[in-house]
């Protein structure tokens, strides 16, 4: 007889992992029967013919997010102390006080913060957010749902999403077991985990280290290191298309060499279009001396600012942009979701680009695995006043520290410096890939390929045990 595999989607985030790559077909030729449990407003069953239960009651207790909140702070406010280190403080978002309403949950957050601002805090803070998630409708519909269908294991695709709560307390409380993927690369140390499971997936060695470090009620049997589907596509050579095809169908200039320039969220990178513009102005000095450059602009999928647009306009002779092939599903970042047919198209613009510039993003990884380079720039823009972040806050963030040395990736520390890098690139002269192939092994763990496989290994063996 199958086994029953709920795949739980909280939200969005994980559709990229667990609904486009081949983890559903490598799940079924392993004999597992998969149901899709769908809290999206993605229609798996209509956009895919996966089979799915829709999660039609999307209630949280209107407490919960206070109390994750807080939960947050106080976590965060443990490693500063745990760790004597300052990184921690910046991970937190400033509190609100503009209006009635957010000046009364401000403060409410606060005392909660004052009264539990301790590892015991976080315990007591945990069970209460446990107790209004049981205590609401949705727990009971969730429960309904499992008694109806009977899944033998529930697999959540992210461990940071509050809707998540009170379905995986459900088939605890029923005695499903349950599992948690770690979604991202940063969201260990960053205090983004959200739900309890019996078991957690994670990326690496790494990842695991962290996990037992920052959440010391998980014990080590519980953690299983899988690597991430996330970049498994960069290793089907199915998806790659000739460098003629790939230009024909972006119109691309076949006598040109391009060079991507991948787009951050405004969060991240308030400033962003203003290093776009940087790079425009080191490739138009390039081209006089006989480079014939191009630059592919890949927005940041979840960034509808129009901050870009001046300079894509100005530039528009040397810049291509490529959108992203994503779905604006909701009004919320994790409602903007993303196609299969991404996949192809981000293969093939790292595979037919020269190389890609940023700012601190994973990206660095997706194109090391295609043996191209990657620039972080890192120094601030003229336009920086008060009340905007400065990007240099972000190499300093724990993540970071994986790097196994400072050529893991090429830091443009100047802006002066950024076309004599290019040059240098683009010369061979200069590149990373060797060391970014180490750091990207240190982070995705050994087998990043195989991350599918992995994880429904382990989710055999822990039917096994049970």
């Amino acid at each position: 007889m199958k086994r029953k595999i709920f795949v739980l989607f909280p939200d969005g985030v994980g559709l990229r992992n667990f609904a486009f790559t081949d983890f559903k077909q490598i799940g079924e030729e392993k004999g597992f029967d998969i149901m899709y449990w769908n809290n999206t407003v993605f229609s798996l069953k209509d956009n895919l013919g996966f089979n799915e239960v829709k999660i039609e009651n999307h209630r949280n207790h209107p407490l919960t997010s206070l109390y994750l909140r807080a939960r947050k702070h106080i976590e965060l406010n443990v490693s500063e102390k745990k760790f004597k280190d300052g990184v921690y403080s910046t991970y937190k978002f400033p509190f609100s006080y503009k209006g009635f309403k957010n000046a009364f949950k401000t403060l409410f957050v606060k005392v909660l913060i004052g009264l539990n601002n301790s590892e015991k805090g976080i315990e007591r803070i945990r069970k209460k957010i446990n107790d209004l998630e049981r205590s609401t409708s949705k727990y009971l519909y969730c429960k309904k749902q499992l008694e109806v269908h009977k899944p033998d294991l529930v697999f959540c695709t992210t461990q940071r999403a509050s809707q998540s709560i009170s379905t995986l307390l459900a088939a605890k409380d029923l005695g499903i077991p349950t599992v948690a993927f770690v979604y991202s690369w940063d969201n260990v140390p960053k205090a983004m985990q959200v739900v309890e499971t019996d078991f957690y997936c994670v990326w690496s060695d790494l990842m695991k280290t962290q996990v037992l470090q920052y959440y010391p009620f998980v014990k080590e049997n519980q953690i299983f290191v899988t690597g991430t589907p996330q970049f498994e596509p960069h290793f089907d050579l199915s998806l790659k298309v000739s460098r003629e095809d790939f230009f024909k169908s972006y119109n691309l200039n076949t006598n040109k060499r391009y060079i991507c320039f991948s787009g951050d969220d405004e969060t991240t990178s308030p400033l962003d279009q203003y290093y776009l513009e940087d790079l425009a102005n080191a490739v138009r000095s390039l081209n006089t001396q006989g480079y014939n450059l191009g630059i592919i602009y890949r927005k940041c999928p979840v960034d509808f600012t129009d901050r870009y647009n001046t300079i894509l306009e100005k530039n528009n002779d040397i810049v291509k942009v490529i959108d992203p092939f994503w779905k604006q599903a909701g009004t919320k970042w994790n409602e903007i979701l993303p196609t299969k047919e991404d996949f192809k198209m981000l293969y093939n613009v790292c595979e037919h680009s020269e190389f890609v510039t940023n700012v601190c993003s994973s990206t660095v990884f997706d194109f090391v695995l295609h043996n191209k380079p990657c620039i972080y720039y890192n120094y601030e823009q003229p336009q920086l006043k008060q009340g905007i972040r400065d990007i240099g806050q972000n190499y300093n963030y724990v993540h970071f520290r994986s790097m196994p040395n400072e050529n893991a990736a090429i830091f443009c520390t100047d802006k002066n410096d950024l076309k004599n890098l290019v040059k240098r690139i683009l010369d061979g002269e200069l590149s990373n890939v060797k060391e970014g192939k180490k750091w990207f092994s240190i982070v995705a763990g050994k087998e990043p390929e195989h991350a599918s496989e992995n994880i429904w290994k382990t989710i055999k063996d822990i039917l096994n045990e049970q």
